[in-house]
Order: structure tokens, then C-alpha cells, then sequence
């Protein structure tokens, strides 16, 4: 997927899908607290095996069908409940695991400008890659195109309210790492994004 061909999203905003775009329902999310709604995006980075990209395994991992044995790491993270709102490809693809409205488990243990439990306010978004693997044209434009719709769709967030998964849990988490262009990204998005 080039730049040119990342395909026009709709965001529901009443069910939190995306139309246009692959969907893997995983059962690991549940609702927000009463009255919450997004006000926080969160970039992640996400490679399984470790520094491996394509296969079924984020797709597995995400659903409780992770397979132990099928790699060395795996034993290890087969059996958490995690998952996250959305997931980009190397190539620009995006299939969403989680309805924005709901709670998806992608922040564990973290904090937001004084503010815990950063899964109850936030949407987390994993970018395939690593933190010193660059990361695509496809996926940064894809992203943008995503980040896009999730502001015009979400009045609590804005484009000031998105940190990685190392600024949310520093010292336990890198993602999505020196690899992610901040500045190169953000500038594509304040190209989108009125001011």
C-alpha cells in the first residue's frame, strides 16, 4: 500500500467501528467508567516474534489464541489478556481489534499528566515495527489518516493529548521507540488537523 492508495476511513461514532477497514473483534476490552470517553491517544509499537513482522500472531495474541509453543517468546505472553483499539501494518493496513468507544487493555500500569489507569481514557494504536526498525511511509500515512478521524469523531481528544506507550509507562515500556519520526508525523498531521 503506497501513500496515494491508503483508503478514506468512516469512524461510527455511535458503535466505535470502522467501516472500510479489517476488523478482528478480540474479547479482551470492556466499557469505560461511567461518563468516560476517549481523551488520550496512545502510540504503540508492537513486533511478533520479537523484530518479525507479517503472520497471524498479533491477531492471536490479541484474541486469547496465541499458540506457547509456536516460538520461544511466546510461552511467556500466550496467555495475557491484553489487546489494543487498532493495529497498523508495515504495509499501511489497519484492522481494528476494539470499538473506540470501548476499553481496550494496551496501556497496563501507567500515567498521564497525574492522571492512572490510562486504558479507561485512552485509544491505543500499535504500529508493527520496533523501537529501532523506521517505520513505513504506508504506516505513517495511514496513522495520520486514522489519528484524523478519531479527532473530528471524539470531541475529548485533540491532537495536544498523544503520547507513546514510554511516556504513559516510562521505565517499563520503550514503544513506539527512536524509530518513530514524532516530528515528521506530526507534521504530516497538523497538515490535516485545523488548528
Amino acid at each position: 500500500m503506497t501513500a496515494a492508495s491508503v483508503p478514506r476511513i468512516h469512524l461510527d461514532s455511535a458503535t466505535g467501528l470502522l467501516a472500510g477497514v479489517r476488523q478482528v473483534l478480540s474479547p479482551h476490552c470492556d466499557e469505560r467508567p461511567a461518563g468516560t470517553m476517549p481523551e488520550l491517544l496512545v502510540i504503540h509499537g508492537i513486533s511478533l516474534p520479537p523484530g518479525q513482522f507479517g503472520g497471524p500472531w498479533i491477531d492471536q495474541l490479541f484474541t486469547g489464541n496465541l499458540p506457547p509453543h509456536a516460538h520461544p517468546s511466546f510461552p511467556d505472553i500466550a496467555g495475557l489478556r491484553v489487546s489494543a483499539h487498532a493495529v497498523i501494518r508495515r504495509d499501511g493496513a489497519i484492522t481494528q481489534y476494539v470499538p473506540f468507544g470501548q476499553r481496550a487493555w494496551h496501556a497496563g500500569r501507567s500515567q498521564y499528566q497525574g492522571r492512572d489507569a490510562c486504558n479507561d481514557f485512552s485509544i491505543g494504536i500499535e504500529l508493527e515495527g520496533t523501537d529501532t526498525t523506521p517505520y513505513t511511509d504506508a504506516q505513517y500515512e495511514s496513522l495520520t489518516v486514522l489519528v484524523t478521524a478519531l479527532l473530528s469523531a471524539y470531541p475529548g481528544l485533540s491532537a495536544q493529548r498523544i503520547a507513546g506507550h514510554s511516556d504513559i509507562a516510562p521505565g517499563r515500556k520503550t514503544d513506539p521507540g527512536p524509530a518513530f519520526d514524532w516530528a515528521r508525523w506530526r507534521q504530516m498531521l497538523d497538515g490535516r488537523v485545523p488548528a
